[in-house]
């Protein structure tokens, strides 16, 4: 379909809290696609709706090595969460330039509708685990960096604003 443009912070959007889907539609399918053709235009291993100004419970991932793997979830929801952490460098086509080392749960099962409408769970690890995280994050108003001190928070900020 197409890519989409990323909103740039510090777009109050991106602060929002967005909306569940009440049901996977063709209109919500050709979101999915453009978050697609976004993700891979970056390139990156995740996109969530309010990221391009869409504020809705939308997400896609592809963590996967060879790509063409995607995720496409509505409503998703962390059910369960390992305790052990991975640190992951992160990032947001939001705020380019800087990027950040975060710990997260290592493991996630993960609840969303899937592109039939249907509820499914995943057991997700690694950097698909991250990256799920992440968007989920998106979609509840938070981005990464919210994750670290506000000292290391500041500090990256100020870097982002000297990189643009």
């Amino acid at each position: 379909m197409s890519v989409r443009r990323c909103i740039p912070w510090p777009d109050p959007r991106l602060r929002r809290a967005v909306a569940p889907v009440d049901a996977i539609t063709d209109e919500i399918r050709g979101i999915w696609t453009d978050m697609i053709d976004t993700m891979e235009a970056m390139p990156g291993v995740g996109l969530a709706a309010p990221q391009i100004g869409v504020m809705l419970q939308l997400a896609v991932v592809d963590a996967s090595e060879t790509r063409g793997q995607v995720l496409r979830m509505a409503n998703p929801e962390i059910l369960h969460a390992s305790v052990t952490l991975r640190a992951h460098d992160e990032a947001s086509p939001n705020l380019p330039g800087v990027w950040a080392r975060i710990e997260r749960p290592r493991a996630v099962t993960v609840r969303f509708l899937n592109a039939d409408g249907m509820w499914e769970e995943r057991d997700l690890v690694g950097l698909w685990a991250t990256s799920v995280q992440h968007q989920i994050d998106h979609l509840q108003g938070r981005m990464y960096f919210d994750h670290l001190s506000k000292v290391k928070r500041d500090m990256l900020l100020r870097r982002a604003r000297k990189a643009s």
